[in-house]
């Protein structure tokens, strides 16, 4: 009985500090949906409707309120859902997968929970 209640206090010390399954999911799927909006757009202001060809002229990352390019969601931030931060990081990162440092950029979405727990989703964006 004694080892029961010790096991069950250390279960309800564990539920009421987690954070909320629900809530979890729901950052889950918000990062997604966010990372999802993003790789839809263009690679840059000057890639042209399709993505084809590539852009030749690339603007640099830079944001502005059109949100029609990756670029445009660099600083991007979002706190209306109670209890969730998002905040998007754009950067050139074609190294990283083997191209021309300026023809990939990595996008990582970093979704931060009440408890300071965090989601974090990265995918990369090619000029083509």
């Amino acid at each position: 009985a004694i080892g029961l209640g010790g096991l069950l206090k250390v279960f309800n010390d564990a539920v009421l500090h987690s954070v909320d399954p629900v809530l979890r999911v729901k950052a889950v799927e918000k990062t997604q949906a966010l990372l999802d909006e993003i790789l839809a757009r263009k690679f840059s202001e000057n890639t042209p409707t399709g993505g084809y060809p590539p852009c030749t002229s690339c603007t640099a990352i830079t944001t502005d309120s059109g949100y029609d390019d990756v670029g445009d969601y660099n600083g991007y931030s979002d706190s209306s859902d109670t209890g969730l931060t998002t905040s998007v990081v754009v950067l050139n990162a074609g190294t990283e997968i083997g191209v021309t440092n300026t023809n990939a950029r990595r996008i990582t979405i970093t979704t931060t929970m009440s408890d300071g727990s965090k989601v974090v989703l990265s995918a990369y964006r090619l000029n083509y």
